[in-house]
């Protein structure tokens, strides 16, 4: 019998207080089940997040920056990079993600530049690459912001298996998503699940254990 993942169990605890940006138990459950594996009694627990290293998914992505650049992972290859699906209108999961990271950035002082935020955006019908560039600067000017058709957005997402879906709410909608941070290590290669629950110490601590390895 299969037991619960790490991230479902998280997910499970913290899916009612997120509920209005979409951390949706079933859907990580589903979504990250290949935790349940990587995850056994005898894997590593180096990280302080979910040690997902030899994944079979998260390989890359191809989509356009606010900028209007072509980006793909080999782009940032030699950085760590913490990687996030989000949108702007998000009220609250969003801009604590973003803020979190912010703080990392803080806290890895001169090796900050060592790391790429990537924030990819599930409402590209609403989140202009203006309004994104706005709101990545409001956090901190390094964070890059990631667009595409719906269809190259759905491609990344089920790439790194990853839930959204749009709500309706009154004449408007919102967006329900998966609310985790993906870490790469410098050879652009997914190592680590990040939960939305863990708090920046948490993240610098996994960042500078992969730019060690870089530099082992």
């Amino acid at each position: 019998m299969s037991h619960p993942s790490p991230v479902s169990r998280a997910s499970s605890m913290s899916g009612r207080r997120l509920f209005g940006c979409g951390l949706i138990a079933v859907v990580l459950s589903t979504g990250l089940g290949a935790c349940d594996r990587l995850s056994s009694p005898g894997a590593s627990t180096v990280f302080k997040g979910i040690d997902i290293s030899g994944a079979p998914y998260g390989r890359g992505f191809s989509l356009t920056d606010f900028n209007g650049t072509q980006r793909s992972l080999a782009d940032y290859q030699g950085k760590v990079v913490m990687l996030y699906f989000g949108f702007v209108q998000c009220p609250d999961v969003c801009p604590t993600a973003l803020a979190l990271a912010s703080a990392v950035m803080q806290q890895l002082g001169a090796d900050a530049p060592e790391v790429q935020l990537l924030f990819v955006t599930v409402d590209p019908e609403r989140d202009t690459p203006e309004l994104l560039r706005g709101y990545m600067a409001a956090f901190d000017p390094s964070f890059v912001a990631l667009t595409g058709s719906a269809e190259e957005i759905k491609t990344a997402a089920d790439e790194f298996r990853v839930f959204f879906k749009k709500v309706p709410t009154g004449s408007s909608y919102t967006m329900d998503h998966t609310a985790l941070t993906y870490l790469f290590d410098p050879q652009g290669r997914i190592r680590v699940v990040l939960r939305h629950e863990q708090n920046a110490e948490d993240y610098t601590a996994d960042i500078r254990r992969l730019l060690a390895e870089k530099l082992a």
